[in-house]
């Protein structure tokens, strides 16, 4: 599942952040109206978290200015404005939540599943369980089976898992996996990909057959049954 935070404040905008990323959810953020419509309105997500005191373009303009392009992205309205004129308010421009500052993250992330099942997942398609072969993955749950056996997965082994079995039967660079997983826009010149991956197929290939996980030389990596 991939999120925008729409925050000014670069200290809560970060402890959103903290916690999606931790629910294994990949996380982009922006500290103003105007990055943050950008974003909106040339990316695709499935949630957007969005305070309405945003400098450079208010939050209630930018979403006015997104619904008005047809965005449809689910919007959870951040405030510490209170009064229910105010919250109406919100609603009628487009949002599809309101939640009153100071909150708690565990509501945040409850509503942001809640609107993203209730939108019918049209953005990216993330409702489904996926499969291949005799390994299943429940987004929702955040559980992976092999076997009919339960996998218990580390929240980066579990996007990863995601990312690959969206791309089953492509090949999936180490560049792609550092910018879905990691969310690097850059080289970080060490072996994470490949330690990460090990891990997985730890947990998903050394005791099943047949294996699933395959390191096509020179490009990446593939989920398939081998032939």
């Amino acid at each position: 599942m991939r999120v925008l935070i729409i925050e000014d404040d670069v200290k809560t905008a970060s402890f959103i952040a903290k916690g999606f990323k931790e629910a294994g959810m990949v996380v982009d953020t922006a500290h103003d109206g105007i990055d943050g419509l950008d974003l909106l309105m040339t990316r695709k997500y499935d949630a957007a978290v969005l305070d309405l005191m945003l400098p450079e373009l208010d939050g209630l303009s930018l979403l006015g200015r997104a619904r008005a392009a047809r965005v449809k992205t689910p919007v959870i309205i951040l405030s510490a404005k209170r009064s229910v004129n105010e919250r109406i308010e919100g609603l009628k421009r487009g949002g599809d939540d309101y939640l009153v500052k100071p909150f708690a993250f565990s509501e945040l992330l409850a509503r942001v599943q809640a609107i993203t099942r209730r939108s019918g997942d049209t953005q990216t398609d993330h409702a489904e369980k996926l499969r291949v072969a005799d390994l299943e993955l429940d987004p929702w749950k955040r559980e992976a089976s092999r076997a009919g056996e339960t996998i218990p997965l580390h929240a980066r082994e579990f996007v990863l898992l995601e990312h690959l079995m969206r791309n089953q039967g492509r090949v999936v660079s180490k560049t792609s996996i550092l910018e879905n997983v990691y969310e690097y826009h850059f080289d970080p010149q060490t072996n994470v990909v490949d330690v990460l991956m090990c891990r997985l197929r730890a947990k998903i290939d050394k005791d099943y057959s047949p294996k699933l996980i395959h390191t096509v030389r020179g490009m990446g990596y593939v989920l398939r049954p081998e032939s």
